[in-house]
């Protein structure tokens, strides 16, 4: 099962956070897809997945979005 959230046209902190929000029924070990525009993104998730023990997969382009893929650890 594919878990994905779009967060496309909103700015951070709010994809983090309905990130975290969604993550809470994504079952641990598996991987949480969120597509966003806000360019600064992908560092705000990569610090939400070292302060809060998430694993950080990565980021790559999604048309005119960025895809942001973290697996739920915790």
């Amino acid at each position: 099962m594919s878990y994905e959230l779009d967060a496309r046209g909103l700015k951070c902190p709010l994809p983090v956070l309905k990130a975290r929000k969604v993550l809470q029924s994504v079952p641990i070990g598996e991987i949480l897809s969120v597509l966003v525009t806000d360019p600064g993104a992908p560092g705000d998730f990569e610090h939400f997945c070292r302060v809060t023990g998430h694993e950080w997969i990565g980021a790559e382009p999604a048309d005119a979005a960025t895809r942001i893929a973290i697996r739920r650890r915790v």
